[in-house]
């Protein structure tokens, strides 16, 4: 990302699912703090046709984890009439995204800090369950992200759904059955409604993860989307 760019650059329009309070305000907080440069406008998909930039240039990107095909489709007719707007694909699956899960995990004891190669015979748990949301879609969308994890922390790493099966349970079946026995739930998630996260956790008697929420590495991934388009 450039230190600085000219007044008519692109404006960064990071669009939400869901309700721009909260985690969605927040990564946008940290992007403005990190890039002063950059224009930067937070929407709903409901609101992002009014959101766009008159005779400017936009970077629209989703605050996604994955490329949920609805919502991009949503996004996809609100430009349509912008000729001027490019979509970026959503965050993940990026190192950056892993590494994040990782921290998560280490702040509740979860994994080991470091990143170094050796056999985990101190490991806190023997296997992580990289919990999504969005059904089926979202767990093959989060393949790539559990080999990401599964790399940094040396263990075994499967993705299952909060909100589909099978799910969590069958994962936590299947990984047990394989002799990990320490269960951990990573949410590869912005953030889970309600009780849902720690619900699974229980059922499964695993512990779980904050979900990436805020994560400096979110707002990095929405800069660097913004950035990929400079450079086009």
């Amino acid at each position: 990302m450039p230190t600085s760019l000219p007044p008519d650059a692109p404006v960064l329009v990071l669009v939400c699912p869901g309700g721009v309070d909260g985690v969605a305000e927040d990564i946008a907080a940290v992007v403005r703090v990190d890039n002063p440069q950059i224009e930067l406008r937070l929407c709903t998909v409901t609101d992002l046709t009014g959101s766009l930039p008159e005779e400017r240039d936009c970077v629209v990107v989703p605050l996604l984890v994955w490329d949920d095909p609805e919502i991009l489709a949503e996004i996809g007719k609100a430009v349509a009439g912008h000729e001027g707007a490019v979509v970026t694909d959503a965050l993940g699956p990026h190192p950056l995204m892993a590494e994040a899960l990782h921290i998560r995990l280490a702040e509740r004891g979860l994994a080991r800090a470091d990143r170094v190669r050796l056999l985990n015979v101190n490991s806190p748990v023997d296997a992580v369950i990289l919990a999504t949301l969005g059904g089926e879609q979202a767990v093959i969308s989060a393949q790539p992200t559990a080999v990401l994890l599964a790399a940094r922390l040396t263990l075994p790493v499967v993705a299952a759904s909060l909100d589909s099966e099978p799910g969590v349970k069958v994962a936590a079946e299947r990984l047990r059955a394989a002799g990990a026995e320490r269960l951990a739930i990573a949410p590869c998630v912005l953030e889970t409604p309600d009780d849902l996260l720690e619900q699974a956790a229980e059922s499964i008697k695993a512990g779980h993860a904050a979900p990436l929420g805020a994560h400096g590495a979110m707002a990095e991934l929405v800069a660097r989307a913004y950035g990929s388009q400079l450079a086009t």
